[in-house]
C-alpha cells in the first residue's frame, strides 16, 4: 500500500466574471503554462480549455468566478484551473460533457473537449445552486492523451476581501510518512500503510498584508517543525507568529490505518468531519495564536470510512449542510473545496478552506 499524495498549490489570481474576463484568463495562463516550462503546444492548450470554461461562466453563470494557479510536486510543476458559480447549474452533467455539445456563444469546442485537453477534470453541479469544476494541466507530448494528473488526498483555496489582492488566510498540508519518535507523546507508525496527514489552517486577524504576513509566518513554521502532533506544530506556530498581528489557528492529524483523526485549535477556525450520511463538529478553544493562547486540547474522532475532514475561517459561515450537496464526497479534494466555498463564502472577509479525504 502506497502512502498518501498531496500538492503544493501556489494561488495565483481569481478572474471575477466580466466582458473582459476571457481575454484575461486566456493571457494569464497562457503565460503561466510557459513560465513553469509546458512547451508551446501544450500552453496553448492550457489557454484554450481557460477561456472556454470563462467565456461559458462570463455568458450563463451566475457570479461566476475562476481560479488559476500552479501545482507542484517535487519534481514536476502543472497549471489547475478552477470555477465556481451559484447557477443555473447543470441538470445532466454527462450530456454537458457529450461531444458536440457547447453553449451559444462559447468557442464551440464544449466541456467534453476541455475536460480531454486536461489531465485530470472534475465537475460537480447542483441545478439551480451551481456548478464547480477543476481541471489539471501537465507536460505531455503533443497529440497524446490525458494521464491522470497527480492525485492528491488535499487540496484548499483562499480567497480575499473584496478590494483586498492579499489574504489573510492561508494553508498547508505535509505528510508524515512514520518512524518512531524521542517524545512518547507522538504518534508512531512504521510503514507506509501507517503513514499519516497533518494539515494547519491560519485565519491571519483582519485583513490585507499585515493579516497575510500572518498567515504566511504560520504556514513557514509549519512546514519546516519537526513536532508530529497537533499540540506541538500548534505551539510551535504560536511562537512564530508573536511579532505578528496572530490569528486563529488549527491544526489536524488524519491517519487512515488507525481510522482516527487528531484535532486541535485555537480561535475562530471551524472543522468539519464529514462521512456518508454523517456530520461532526470539532471544536477550538477561545484565544488568538502569537498572543493569547490557553491550554491546547486535542479531539480524537473515528475517521468514517469514504470521509473527508473540511477546515475553514469563518470567512465562510457554518450553516452549510452536506446532505444538501448530493454526490460530494465521490468528488476530488478541489471540487469540494469549491463546493463549500460556493454554497458558504461570503464576500466581506477573507476565506481559506483546506480538505483532506480520508483514504488513500
Amino acid at each position: 500500500m502506497t502512502g498518501p499524495a498531496v500538492l503544493d498549490c501556489e494561488d495565483v489570481e481569481w478572474f471575477r466574471a466580466a466582458a473582459e474576463m476571457p481575454s484575461a484568463a486566456r493571457g494569464a495562463a497562457a503565460t503561466l503554462a510557459r513560465r513553469i516550462g509546458l512547451d508551446g503546444y501544450r500552453a496553448s492548450e492550457v489557454a484554450l480549455a481557460v477561456t472556454e470554461a470563462a467565456t461559458n461562466l462570463q455568458r450563463h453563470a451566475r457570479d461566476g468566478a475562476l481560479l488559476l494557479r500552479v501545482l507542484r510536486t517535487s519534481d514536476r510543476a502543472g497549471v489547475e484551473f478552477l470555477t465556481v458559480d451559484t447557477g443555473p447549474g447543470m441538470a445532466d452533467v454527462e450530456a454537458a460533457l457529450a461531444d458536440g455539445t457547447s453553449s451559444g456563444g462559447t468557442l464551440g469546442i464544449g466541456l467534453g473537449a476541455v475536460a480531454r485537453l486536461a489531465d485530470a477534470f472534475d465537475v460537480h453541479s447542483l441545478p439551480g445552486r451551481g456548478t464547480v469544476m477543476a481541471a489539471q494541466f501537465w507536460d505531455r507530448p503533443a497529440g497524446s492523451g490525458p494521464t491522470g494528473g497527480e492525485a492528491s488526498v488535499s487540496s484548499g483555496l483562499t480567497r480575499p476581501i473584496s478590494g483586498e489582492t492579499s489574504c489573510g488566510d492561508a494553508w498547508a498540508v505535509k505528510v508524515d510518512e512514520g518512524g518512531v519518535t524521542s517524545d512518547a507523546t507522538e504518534p508512531r507508525s512504521a510503514s507506509a500503510s501507517g503513514s499519516a496527514v497533518l494539515v494547519m489552517l491560519c485565519d491571519g486577524l483582519g485583513h490585507g498584508p499585515l493579516a497575510a504576513r500572518a498567515a504566511d509566518a504560520a504556514v513557514t513554521e509549519f512546514r519546516r517543525s519537526a513536532d508530529r502532533h497537533p499540540e506541538g506544530l500548534l505551539r510551535r506556530i504560536h511562537a512564530a507568529l508573536r511579532g505578528t498581528r496572530g490569528g486563529a489557528v488549527a491544526v489536524a492529524r488524519i491517519e487512515p490505518a488507525r481510522e482516527r483523526v487528531l484535532y486541535c485549535g485555537i480561535g475562530n477556525v471551524s472543522g468539519v468531519l464529514l462521512g456518508p450520511g454523517s456530520r461532526k463538529v470539532l471544536l477550538s478553544a477561545p484565544g488568538i495564536v502569537g498572543q493569547q493562547m490557553r491550554s491546547l486540547r486535542t479531539f480524537e474522532l473515528p475517521l468514517p470510512p469514504g470521509g473527508a475532514l473540511v477546515m475553514h475561517s469563518d470567512g465562510l459561515t457554518d450553516r452549510w449542510k452536506a446532505d444538501e450537496l448530493p454526490g460530494l464526497l465521490r468528488h476530488t479534494p478541489a471540487v469540494i473545496a469549491g463546493q463549500v466555498l460556493r454554497e458558504a463564502g461570503v464576500r466581506h472577509d477573507d476565506a481559506g478552506i483546506v480538505v483532506v479525504k480520508g483514504a488513500w
